[in-house]
This record gives structure tokens, sequence and C-alpha cells, in this order.
């Protein structure tokens, strides 16, 4: 497990390297991106914003959604992986928003995780993006980076996250999220990682990580 000195290196590194990290998903509200990210489950960020950018410029909030309908909804989404069973839950989100939030995005967990399509994860995701806090969102990236690594493994996405959450340095905790995802989307892939091009592969505690031109045993 990878210890609390190389833990500070790592995120000193990423930091430098990506300053003020964010999503890749393009939004301008705390609405928008909610509809973004329900939407992003098992699709990319590429298309999540191709299809959004249509969307939003016809529909971007709760009420304009709603008008819009189901099917209208639909037309604008097809190209979305389980676009029939998004479509339903961000109706369904919208329509509660309006009658429980005043059309506002709630700032609060167990609110976020009431709403249709909407699970731990996305209420991470939202909470830190739109809002600031330091939470942090485990996807498939993120779990491959904690457990590859050693900076925090766990057999869960839950429990890899109350491990980050204690092994993250505090300082960096706000944007953890984006630098791991990030790292693991271009550097630390699931398939063909690129070590060599690492700037934390002196500092991983994989078996299989390649330093230089030698494979780590």
């Amino acid at each position: 497990m990878m210890g609390p000195a190389a833990r500070r290196r790592m995120f000193e590194r990423l930091q430098a390297a990506n300053p003020a990290p964010t999503t890749e998903l393009i939004y301008r509200t705390p609405f928008e991106l909610l509809v973004a990210v329900i939407l992003s489950a098992q699709a990319t960020d590429v298309g999540v914003n191709k299809a959004t950018a249509k969307l939003f410029g016809a529909a971007d909030t709760p009420a304009a959604i709603v008008a819009l309908g189901e099917a209208g909804l639909k037309r604008h989404i097809r190209t979305i992986g389980l676009f029939n069973t998004k479509a339903k839950n961000i109706m369904k989100t919208c329509r509660m928003l309006l009658a429980e939030h005043g059309g506002e995005v709630p700032h609060d967990r167990a609110a976020l995780e009431a709403l249709p399509g909407v699970g731990r994860k996305t209420a991470n995701v939202i909470l830190n993006t739109a809002f600031s806090e330091p939470t942090i969102a485990v996807d498939t990236h993120i779990f491959r980076v904690a457990n590859r690594t050693g900076l925090a493994p766990g057999s869960t996405p839950r429990a890899v996250e109350d491990a980050l959450l204690k092994r993250v340095p505090r300082a960096f905790r706000q944007d953890a999220h984006h630098w791991l995802i990030l790292h693991g989307r271009y550097t630390c892939k699931a398939r063909a990682p690129l070590c060599g091009a690492c700037s934390i592969a002196d500092l991983c505690e994989w078996p299989g990580r390649v330093v230089g031109t030698e494979v780590q045993k």
C-alpha cells in the first residue's frame, strides 16, 4: 500500500501537471450537470456532450424538459446508450425538482440520491463539481487507479471511496476526483497502461508497472 509521503508526492505531481482539473462534461448550471451525469452512465463524455449540446439548446431547465415531453427528450438523446430508461428517469427527476425543490438541484446528498437515476456516485459528482464539496465519486477508472497503484485498495466502490477520503491528503481532496479519473482515462488505462509516460510510475505499487524500460516484479 502506498505510504503517506508517496501519496503526497503523487498528488503534488498531478496538481503540477493539471492545476485546475474539471469534468469533461460540458455544462453551465448544476441542473445541466445533473442531466449530463445521468446520461453518462455506460456512455462516453464525448457522446453525452454531442447530445446535450442540442438538448440544452432546446430545454435547459426542469420545466423546459417537462414541457418538451418524454418523446421530445428521447429525440435528443437517442444516440446515448439506455436512452429510454434515462429519459424516464430524467423526466421523473425534473418533476421532483419542480415539486419538491423549487426547480433547483438540491445541495444535499439524501435529496440527490432520492432523485430517479441518481445514486451515490452521481450525487458525489454533483456535490463535488457543482457545489465544491471534497467528495470522490468512484467510477471504473478511479476504482482501477486506487487499487492498481496501492493508493486506496478496496473490493467495492464504496470501500475505495471511504479509503480515498482517509488517504488523500486534505489539501488535494477537492480535486482528487478529477485528477484520478483523468489519470485512469488517459494514462493508467485498463488494458494498456502508459507506464512509460506516467508521472507517478515510480510511486506506484502495481507489480506490473513499467518504469523506464524495465517491468518491475
